[in-house]
């Protein structure tokens, strides 16, 4: 276990030391086009991943793919490093994500191996859920720190001591524990994992670039590569003899509603935790080291909200009671976050990022344990992995749509804004600063920022008044991508309805299904 929470380490601090950083990396390599694709880019090869390590875990042993994933992971984190440029780090942030997607797709699962009585597994879930959540707690000041004193590079070259350690003592002490048939055939779907990489590629594309440039020949092709890709995906998915997903799982309403709040809880949380600092250090002017400090609350209550959880599921009739409380406080967190702007006491900024952490510290970890308990016991293993598939579609729609929101409005804001100052002036032309502040690069560069400003006094402007306007304009273009965080919260609430009824009171667990699933 110690073993195993080393590994949680290694991709909890991948996900928060990051995304503090992106800022700053927006800044030196340029290419604010490309903000999303550092996240996404980790998330897409994850998601095809973990489903297939799942697949394998069950028949070979976790183990291997433990092993093989830190290895993987690790080398890709030293790629990042020294990547120089975006398109190159967001090469290396895919081959990361193999890592990534293997190590939950196996370290995870490997709990379900160790421990099967329910009660037992419980509690030590918790100390791997309280690990992720203290990795997640140092995250954002350690990648506040890394990046202000250091740079932002060693924002991955902080996994690889983690990783030789993860390495060493899973190696020494992690079993072998095997559940497939020695010498029995294990199929792969291949073709599987390339029509979910092919439909998702192409969605992520449309969504990115739709706003952009409009619904241009090359956008059509793409959307129908899309839907041809998911059309063929369903129909082989129905054929094939060993499918990626399993059909029985989807085909009963109360766990494909967990895969569906999966994918809500990743959507939720990644939209906060991307593009919250791109708000507090682009638009309240905040340094790298002091946004990290006031995003620690959002992860540092996950983890607070694991321990509690651990505490209040055995009292509780129902586990779905936890997830209700969870996403309604995630969408409270995103609904404050529409009223916070550069003026708003720090006090209060603290006491949103705690509401959203107590929210997201509630939903994914219930799932998971409700997950392990209602799914079959031969589909357990590619069940979890596809619930934390499904979480990483889910963060990878929201880190991209909340970016496509974000671009669109802020062009548009600073457009508009732009034409308002220019009435009148004749020695600089709106096309001119508009140029400058087309992305919003220049908000996270303070040399960007004179050479502008110098720029504007020339020609007897307020280059302040600029700056602050594009300030303005940032930060209500992150609210207006806050409010599909929000709305998605909302609809969650509908799919909670049909999660099956887990009680932990007693043993044995008792689980009500539906007709069709037997109880474990």
């Amino acid at each position: 276990m110690l073993g195993l929470c080393c590994v949680a380490t290694l991709v909890a601090l991948d996900q928060t030391v990051v995304t503090t950083a992106l800022p700053a990396i927006v800044a030196e390599l340029r290419g604010f086009d490309l903000y999303a694709w550092v996240t996404t880019s980790y998330l897409l090869t994850s998601v095809i991943t973990v489903p297939v390590v799942g697949r394998l875990g069950d028949q070979f042993g976790r183990r291997p793919f433990v092993l093989g994933s830190i290895v993987i992971f690790s080398i890709a984190s030293g790629l990042c490093g020294m990547a120089g440029s975006m398109e190159t780090l967001v090469l290396a942030r895919g081959l990361q994500g193999i890592g990534g997607g293997m190590l939950v797709g196996s370290a995870f699962a490997s709990i379900v191996d160790l421990f099967p009585d329910a009660l037992v597994r419980l509690r030590w879930q918790m100390m791997m859920a309280s690990t992720f959540g203290l990795a997640n707690t140092l995250g954002p000041s350690l990648g506040g720190l890394l990046t202000q004193y250091l740079g932002w590079r060693w924002v991955f070259y902080i996994n690889l001591p983690v990783g030789v350690v993860a390495l060493y003592v899973v190696r020494r002490f992690l079993p072998h524990v095997r559940h497939g048939v020695p010498g029995a055939e294990v199929r792969i779907d291949w073709p599987g994992a390339l029509l979910i990489a092919a439909g998702l590629g192409s969605l992520q594309l449309l969504v990115e670039l739709i706003p952009q440039r409009g619904m241009t020949i090359g956008m059509t092709e793409t959307l129908l590569i899309c839907v041809l890709a998911f059309v063929a995906l369903f129909f082989w998915e129905r054929r094939v003899a060993h499918p990626l997903i399993p059909g029985q799982l989807l085909r009963n309403r109360a766990l494909l509603s967990m895969f569906l709040l999966a994918t809500a809880g990743g959507f939720m949380q990644f939209s906060l935790l991307v593009y919250v600092p791109l708000m507090f250090q682009g638009g309240f002017d905040l340094s790298a080291h002091a946004a990290g400090l006031l995003v620690t609350p959002l992860v540092a209550f996950i983890a607070v909200s694991n321990i509690l959880n651990s505490r209040i599921l055995p009292r509780l009739p129902y586990s779905a009671i936890m997830v209700y409380l969870g996403f309604g406080m995630t969408t409270l967190c995103a609904l404050f976050m529409l009223g916070l702007d550069a003026r708003t006491p720090h006090a209060l900024v603290v006491a949103v990022m705690v509401v959203g952490g107590l929210g997201m510290g509630m939903t994914m970890p219930n799932l998971s344990i409700s997950m392990q308990q209602a799914a079959p016991r031969e589909h357990v293993g590619i069940a979890i992995a596809l619930l934390q598939s499904q979480r990483m579609v889910g963060a990878m729609l929201g880190v991209a749509l909340t970016g496509a929101a974000v671009n669109w409005s802020y062009r548009r804001r600073v457009a508009g804004a732009l034409a308002d100052m220019a009435a009148g002036a004749s020695a600089v032309a709106p096309g001119d600063w508009q140029r400058h502040l087309a992305t919003p690069e220049i908000l996270l560069s303070h040399d960007l920022q004179a050479d502008l400003i110098a720029r504007l006094a020339a020609a007897g402007r307020d280059g302040m008044a600029v700056i602050d306007m594009a300030r303005d304009a940032l930060v209500h273009a992150i609210h207006m991508g806050f409010w599909l965080t929000i709305l998605i919260g909302l609809v969650s609430f509908l799919a909670i309805r049909h999660m099956p009824k887990i009680s932990f009171r007693s043993t044995p667990v008792k689980v009500q299904l539906e007709e069709g699933f037997h109880e474990p």
